[in-house]
């Protein structure tokens, strides 16, 4: 009896020892790190960005759900959102945050000193604040950066090119946008150079762009450039079907305006940079230090024509200008 009782007591430890042994194993797992994504748009409306950001961090060797996870904050073009959803991250204790976007690159930047960041941005982000300088931004931020205020210059010029008659060019400005003064500045600047007469309207939500497109009208505005912005590219079909329905040739700064059926478009590659973010973010959670990563800068912009947009505004595309053209969509 007294061996009898002897192996159901060994039974039942080895029993607690089955059951407390996988526990302790996956106690022991060590936690993979976290990525807190913010952006100001929406979420459906920018799937391709965000799968060049994975393939980035792909690249650098991490695949979400497997060696890292991703916490994704989206502030559906509401930019009054973005402190308290950069706060939210910040209270997760995120192992890098990646704000893409100039707003959410802002956010981030006010919401944490500690925190990795890693930034895609529009703006100047010397300028603005998110680094002291581009080769060595110091701080715990660095990125991506598409600004350079020649764009707006080449912009306009392309676009008095393909409508030199035009006398008057409306520029649509959003006034929520932190670099929306400096864009105001820069574009103003462009238009001495280029040699034509602009008006600037506002539009800081979709609410606004049937009133903007009236004002364009009553300003006599023949052709319009839509200035950087993540609510503009949230909402370029509207965008794109209001400049067709009033027939204004319009310039942006997006390849996927035009892909929507816009006119045209110069840019350098939004997707590239969001995956050149990724990588940095890669890079990142292998040691480096963000105040070490020099800003990337864009080495390559495209120009973008589409035909079947300028055949139903009534426009002739010059031969030279489709030739130097790097996409053209018929």
């Amino acid at each position: 009896m007294a061996s009898y009782i002897r192996r159901r007591k060994f039974l039942a430890t080895l029993g607690g020892a089955a059951v407390a042994w996988p526990l302790a194993a996956r106690a022991q797992q060590p936690t993979i790190p976290m990525i807190g994504f913010l952006n100001s748009a929406i979420a459906a409306r920018y799937v391709p960005f965000s799968t060049a950001f994975r393939q980035g961090l792909n690249e650098a060797g991490y695949i979400e759900g497997q060696n890292v996870a991703i916490e994704y904050r989206w502030a559906d073009n509401h930019y009054d959102r973005l402190p308290a959803l950069a706060a939210d991250l910040v209270r997760r204790q995120v192992t890098v945050m990646a704000a893409t976007g100039t707003p959410a690159a802002l956010a981030a930047k006010a919401a944490t000193s500690t925190i990795p960041i890693v930034f895609t941005a529009a703006v100047d982000p010397v300028a603005v604040g998110l680094v002291a300088s581009l080769s060595r931004p110091s701080g715990n931020a660095t990125g991506v950066s598409a600004y350079t205020s020649a764009l707006g210059a080449k912009r306009l010029e392309l676009l008095h090119d393909l409508v030199p008659n035009v006398s008057v060019i409306g520029v649509l400005v959003n006034p929520n946008f932190p670099g929306a003064e400096s864009q105001r500045k820069d574009v103003t600047e462009a238009a001495r150079i280029v040699g034509v007469k602009i008006h600037i309207v506002d539009a800081g939500s979709e609410g606004d762009f049937n009133g903007t497109f009236a004002t364009l009208l009553q300003l006599k505005a023949g052709a319009l450039l839509v200035s950087a912005d993540v609510l503009f590219l949230s909402r370029r079909d509207q965008l794109v079907a209001l400049a067709a329905y009033h027939k204004i040739p319009a310039i942006y700064f997006q390849r996927e305006f035009v892909l929507a059926g816009g006119l045209m478009s110069y840019d350098s590659s939004l997707a590239d940079a969001y995956r050149q973010a990724g990588v940095y973010v890669g890079r990142i959670l292998k040691g480096a230090k963000p105040g070490d990563l020099p800003v990337v800068q864009p080495t390559k912009f495209a120009l973008t024509i589409n035909l079947k947009t300028a055949k139903a505004l009534g426009l002739t595309v010059p031969m030279i200008m489709q030739m130097t053209a790097d996409e053209v969509i018929e």
